[in-house]
């Protein structure tokens, strides 16, 4: 018998532990409800099944760890949660969400775009980053649906023990070096940035990178931002996320926690320039219609990102 040690916690936006649910429905319509479509991350050796892995307990810490960035955007409340980063946003403007935005050092997952006249008047960027892991959670996955009393589409993957585990030193030093590449940009067009992560990978980035350059509570005249969230329990319904920190730095802070120097930069009609291109009635932005953004970029981004097989 395979004990889990790191159990599926949410399936399709859905809490595993709630047997109420129609999970031969759930699974079978490979639904994400973040997106309002069928969830993007496939497998590698089979395109027709979507895994549908938001969330897993990863034992230590025990609360669940997200690990697909979309689930970040339940609601749209990581969006209003940077509204106040609009420093030049006034009544009557329009806001746009626009998803993967190509500047120096990549792209960036989105930006909030306040404009009048379809002229952009101000932005901030808004990046998105959950855990990775190291090794495939497909055999969870499959007990998992055992567990809720389905037929796994992979049986024997069900049985395999090999573990998988959460790759906290790579996902923090790489969201950092991304971050610091893209700071110089916005800094230097005295603009933010916000990072978007769970409470458990911001306690250990303090714990592991210099974070004394940061100021927290966060100071709006800094560059760089960090919102840190956590999942309330599920109650009767969806976990909900709630806002548990926020710190802020500059672009010297995150090169301090590095200790590595960045030189990237675009100027600010540069970016302007792009994003009113990008600007329609489609990526103006509501707190209901913030799925189409969010469907975008789960349209360009790269399918089976997880490893499966």
């Amino acid at each position: 018998m395979v004990t889990a040690t790191k159990p599926v916690v949410e399936l399709f936006g859905v809490e595993v532990s709630d047997t109420t649910q129609p999970w031969q429905t759930i699974v079978g319509d490979q639904t994400c409800p973040f997106l309002g479509k069928r969830c993007y991350k496939t497998r590698k050796s089979d395109s027709s099944i979507s895994i549908g892995t938001c969330t897993v307990s990863d034992g230590n810490p025990p609360e669940p760890i997200m690990i697909c960035p979309t689930r970040l955007t339940d609601r749209g409340k990581i969006f209003n949660d940077c509204m106040h980063l609009l420093t030049l946003h006034e009544p009557g403007n329009d806001l746009h969400l626009i998803p993967e935005v190509p500047i120096p050092g990549g792209q960036v997952d989105y930006f909030l775009v306040s404009a009048k006249d379809d002229k952009v008047v101000d932005f901030v960027g808004i990046e998105l980053q959950t855990l990775d892991t190291t090794g495939t959670v497909w055999p969870e996955r499959q007990r998992t649906l055992l567990k809720l009393g389905l037929t796994p589409e992979d049986s024997e993957a069900a049985a395999r023990t090999t573990p998988y585990g959460m790759n906290w030193k790579h996902t923090a030093k790489t969201i950092l070096v991304q971050m610091h590449h893209k700071a110089m940009t916005f800094e230097h067009v005295n603009r933010k940035l916000v990072l978007v992560i769970q409470n458990e990978l911001l306690s250990y980035m303090e714990s592991k990178f210099r974070f004394s350059h940061f100021h927290s509570p966060a100071t709006i005249s800094d560059t760089v931002h960090l919102h840190a969230y956590g999942l309330k329990p599920p109650g009767t319904g969806r976990r909900a996320l709630t806002l548990g920190s926020r710190i802020s730095t500059d672009t010297d802070g995150i090169g301090e926690a590095l200790g590595v120097q960045a030189e990237t930069r675009l100027e600010l009609e540069a970016i302007t320039e792009l994003l009113e291109q990008r600007m329609s009635d489609l990526t103006l932005y509501s707190s209901t219609n913030a799925a189409a953004a969010v469907q975008q970029s789960a349209n360009v981004a790269a399918p089976g990102a997880e490893a499966l097989d």
